[in-house]
């Protein structure tokens, strides 16, 4: 599968269909993605290696090695590595449509806000 290059790491698509699209995501130690938003879906994010600091609408949660948490429609989001080690884990979306257009990005550590 093809890797998405990014400032923070990487992601490559697992499944695209009409109803979900599902991304395995791979945050390099000591980034952060975007704090963000989405109008057309909603994600749930499970953890398989390594520990994640979320910030949901400006509260944060860790999240350890096989833990989830549902990210819902419209709300503020980013998910952080503060290790050493590669933090990976599974996106799963769902809702109207997963285009990467669909990104409100309101701080982001890389100028693409």
């Amino acid at each position: 599968m093809n890797k998405t290059r990014t400032p923070w790491g990487w992601w490559e698509v697992l499944l695209d269909e009409s109803y979900t699209k599902v991304k395995r995501i791979l945050v390099n130690p000591f980034h952060r993605l975007s704090y963000q938003k989405h109008f057309k879906r909603s994600e749930y994010w499970t953890v398989v290696n390594g520990t994640a600091t979320v910030t949901l609408d400006n509260v944060q949660i860790q999240l350890q090695e096989g833990q989830s948490l549902h990210i819902p429609q419209e709300s503020f989001h980013r998910i952080a590595n503060t290790l050493n080690i590669p933090l990976i884990l599974i996106e799963v979306q769902y809702g109207s449509y997963f285009g990467e257009d669909d990104i409100v990005r309101v701080s982001d550590d890389y100028g693409r806000v």
